[in-house]
């Protein structure tokens, strides 16, 4: 079993910037990769970014990339998402997820633990 526990949420104006926080315990070496999703109300879930925890290899959606960074600090356990120019449309409740196995954005069943999120509001 992991435990993720998720901060670092709030509230911030358009253009500004936040940092997540996602801190993982117990069988954390059983993970392939931790991801960052998001799920605004009234709409889909979505993946936004991932790290492969061997390799450091990040891929992130489309509507981050550019603005969003994925990290991981391993002597904390702990990965991070540093978001910059936020946006309205970036308002979100924001979960990670850690895999065993599939490690794509777009198939969220494949996560195997979840954390309970944290709320990012942007406002204009």
């Amino acid at each position: 079993q992991v435990q993720l526990v998720e901060s670092g949420g709030g509230s911030v104006q358009v253009g500004g910037s936040l940092r997540l926080s996602c801190a993982a315990s117990g069988d954390t070496d059983s993970s392939v990769c931790i991801a960052w999703f998001r799920q605004a109300p009234g709409k889909e879930r979505e993946g936004v970014a991932v790290i492969y925890t061997g390799s450091y290899n990040t891929y992130y959606a489309d509507s981050v990339t550019g603005r969003f960074t994925i990290s991981q600090d391993n002597a904390k356990n702990t990965v991070y998402l540093r978001m910059n120019s936020l946006k309205p449309e970036d308002t979100a409740m924001y979960y990670c997820a850690t895999s065993r196995f599939g490690c794509s954005l777009h198939t969220a069943h494949r996560f195997d633990y979840w954390g309970q999120g944290t709320q990012v509001t942007v406002s204009s």
